[in-house]
């Protein structure tokens, strides 16, 4: 039988209606398979062999009973036929040490979804940069005279840090704005940290659209989040509105040019974020939004992405 462990944030907090890793465990129990439980912190090394402190999990759809937790016990993760991280952000050093502990499960036989390599290479703002092509005006630097002058250049541009999450720390700002130098001062820390500067999209007021891909192949819904009143950002954790809808032509060329990128570096669940015509980001640490389309389109993007882990299951 297979066994597919999970690392995630404490279970008994997540969000039963939009939590994305519990719909992947429904639908993996509902294959069969045994579920193993790990937080970032029952992860360890010893002597070269990576290990975790795990505890028996059972799913339930039931929103005031969704899991039970058996008696923990050791095990190595190498034990495993498949592990999942996901761990939400922020992507510290704690996080890249865990990726060491998953390749070394890894390197033993157990398939880890996403590839602990390609989770520190692909940072999910800068990942968009092997894709021009896709993206809007784009600058990275710390250098603040060269942000100030991208702004001068492109008029409204958005500014962020390269490790936010839920649309944390993101400005609007444009020429002559006369808090544009503090917001630049303060996401670079007095041009002592990156920042990423892009041409403002108006068309976010149609939403910014999260399309899940699963081994390259998109789902053909993209959940648009549509900015509450006032709001620059279109994230369901600054209160953004989820409403689906199916993909253009465009999403479906961005989808092409960035899928033979994913397969080759194992990242076998992404999720990218387009606003109007234009790839801004490429989230591959714990993508959302399989619930919210689940339940506005009757789909079962867990089972989907559980078929696509189990073909590729080596033993």
């Amino acid at each position: 039988m297979t066994t597919l462990g999970v690392v995630m944030d404490p279970i008994a907090a997540i969000n039963y209606q939009k939590d994305s890793t519990l719909a992947m465990l429904l639908a993996a129990q509902a294959r069969g398979w045994k579920l193993r439980y790990f937080e970032p912190a029952d992860l360890y090394l010893r002597d070269g062999v990576a290990y975790g402190r795990c505890q028996p999990l059972q799913v339930f759809a039931d929103a005031q009973h969704w899991y039970e937790l058996g008696d923990a016990v050791v095990q190595p993760l190498a034990e495993l036929d498949v592990i999942l991280m996901r761990k939400d952000p922020p992507f510290d050093m704690e996080y890249i040490y865990a990726t060491y502990l998953l390749e070394l499960a890894e390197h033993a036989g157990a398939l880890v979804v996403n590839r602990p390599q390609s989770l520190r290479d692909a940072n999910e703002k800068l990942f968009t940069a092997w894709f021009p092509q896709c993206t809007p005006p784009t600058l990275v630097s710390r250098d603040m005279t060269r942000l100030r002058n991208f702004i001068a250049e492109q008029g409204q541009t958005v500014l962020k840090p390269l490790d936010g999450m839920g649309g944390a720390s993101v400005f609007l700002t444009q020429p002559h704005d006369p808090n544009a130098s503090v917001i630049i001062e303060t996401l670079s820390q007095h041009g002592q940290r990156m920042v990423m500067a892009q041409r403002y999209l108006p068309e976010i007021a149609q939403g910014d659209k999260r399309i899940l891909m699963i081994d390259g192949e998109p789902v053909p819904y993209a959940l648009a989040r549509i900015p509450a009143d006032g709001e620059l950002r279109g994230n369901l954790a600054a209160g953004a509105k989820g409403v689906g809808m199916p993909l253009s032509e465009r999403d479906r060329w961005i989808c092409q040019q960035v899928a033979p990128r994913l397969r080759e570096l194992g990242l076998l669940f992404v999720g990218l974020d387009v606003i109007g015509d234009y790839l801004t980001e490429i989230n591959v640490t714990s993508p959302t939004c399989i619930r919210e389309l689940d339940a506005q389109y009757d789909l079962d993007i867990g089972a989907q992405l559980i078929a696509s882990i189990a073909a590729k299951i080596k033993r």
